[in-house]
């Protein structure tokens, strides 16, 4: 019963908070080049259809630091877990996450709304 006391009494903002750490953490983790020497080891280089380099997963580890959803899983739990076992430390670490993260799914919007409207403008240009 102490547990359920816990998650109900955790706020929106909290929740929140810590689903835009988490998402960040995920990204970092998967695609963020800072964190390629955690990835590497796990991953073999292979010509795909095209005769193009690519990086595929050599073990179930390898496989696990490039999927999204699978790091995802271990995020959350890594981020809930420690919110629930020392809140006091990890909300430092959720707070800048949680900025991160959201700054992160803002610059996808708008980076990907001005290369549009760049690519209108171009094109408004051609037709003129």
């Amino acid at each position: 019963m102490e547990g359920r006391n816990i998650l109900m009494e955790i706020s929106w903002m909290t929740f929140v908070m810590i689903i835009l750490a988490s998402y960040r953490l995920t990204h970092l983790i998967v695609f963020d080049k800072i964190t390629e020497f955690i990835r590497n080891p796990f991953l073999t280089q292979k010509k795909d259809e095209h005769n193009e380099m690519k990086k595929v997963p050599k073990s179930n580890i390898g496989y696990l630091l490039t999927c999204y959803w699978c790091t995802g899983i271990w995020s959350a739990i890594f981020l809930g877990g420690i919110y629930l076992w020392i809140p006091q430390y990890a909300i430092y670490l959720i707070f800048v996450l949680a900025i991160a993260g959201g700054q992160a799914i803002l610059e996808s919007f708008v980076g990907v709304n001005l290369k549009r409207t760049a690519l209108y403008s171009e094109e408004a240009k051609e037709l003129k």
